[in-house]
């Protein structure tokens, strides 16, 4: 059976994603940087679930936990890097520390995980990698201009991932989710400790104190979870999934304006080349 390693697992989408994977019957390493929040897990199917500490901004614990998984199960055939946060302030409101901790964590440390399990996957010529992004990548809310760009860099990386690993029988796909019933708007969200008032009608929307989104989302986390079980058992995993009609629709309000802009420039686009 294969084994699942996924980051975030305390809560909403990394935790309804162990669930679904406990309950269809395969291995699963859950992590979280608390452990006491996933043991629980592991009563659900004690031969089959491995609870890890894992905070994957640290480079010392990327190797435990992998080591762990490997001792106990063999292999990683399937990773999943969902650990993260929201982080919400004007771009000139963004503390340097915590924007680079943000990066540290979704990009980074993402990264450093899909480099613990790949010599694996290389090896036994299979596997598969899921990275969960946002359709925030693709609107960039005022606001949200960090977290936007953190993940738009994991997107930029696992299209070049995908195409270096296709041909050694190793899937990437990247993830979109739109609003889901999760933490993600509430107790996960982090935000600049000093608003400028000259972004309350922009960016200030978006703080905690004005953000009527939270514990209203119409996602359901347990669905996701079951659509990107069945994303990464398909035949053909997908390069790119987005996940809510919210996220659908604003995919394609964003495709359609940006295809707008570029019809209005063409001209001048096109007029760049040596006469």
């Amino acid at each position: 059976m294969p084994t699942w390693f996924i980051t975030g697992c305390s809560t909403g989408l990394g935790r309804a994603l162990a669930e679904a994977v406990i309950g269809a019957g395969h291995n699963a390493v859950v992590t979280a940087r608390d452990i006491t929040n996933v043991a629980d897990l592991a009563d659900l199917a004690p031969d089959r679930v491995l609870p890890v500490t894992l905070d994957v901004t640290q480079p010392d614990q990327i190797g435990s936990a992998t080591r762990q998984a490997l001792d106990r199960f063999g292999a990683v055939d399937v990773l999943v890097n969902n650990a993260g946060y929201g982080y919400r302030a004007a771009v000139e409101e963004g503390d340097d520390a915590e924007v680079r901790t943000l990066f540290e964590t979704h990009f980074f440390g993402a990264v450093a995980m899909i480099k613990a399990v790949l010599p694996g996957m290389r090896e036994r010529r299979r596997g598969a990698i899921v990275n969960i992004s946002s359709i925030g990548a693709q609107v960039t809310p005022a606001g949200s201009g960090y977290y936007s760009a953190a993940k738009a860099a994991l997107e930029g990386m696992s299209g070049a991932l995908r195409s270096e690993l296709a041909p050694l029988g190793i899937s990437v796909t990247i993830v979109e989710p739109g609003a889901f019933r999760t933490d993600f708007a509430g107790r996960s969200l982090r935000q600049s400790a000093v608003p400028i008032d000259d972004y309350a009608g922009t960016a200030g929307q978006r703080r905690k104190e004005n953000d009527t989104m939270h514990g209203n989302q119409a996602g359901d986390p347990a669905k996701a979870a079951a659509a990107i079980v069945a994303a990464v058992e398909a035949s053909e995993p997908p390069a790119f999934l987005l996940l809510g009609p919210d996220a659908l629709a604003l995919y394609r309000y964003t495709a359609d304006a940006r295809a707008s802009e570029i019809a209005k420039w063409e001209e001048v686009t096109s007029g760049t080349d040596f006469d």
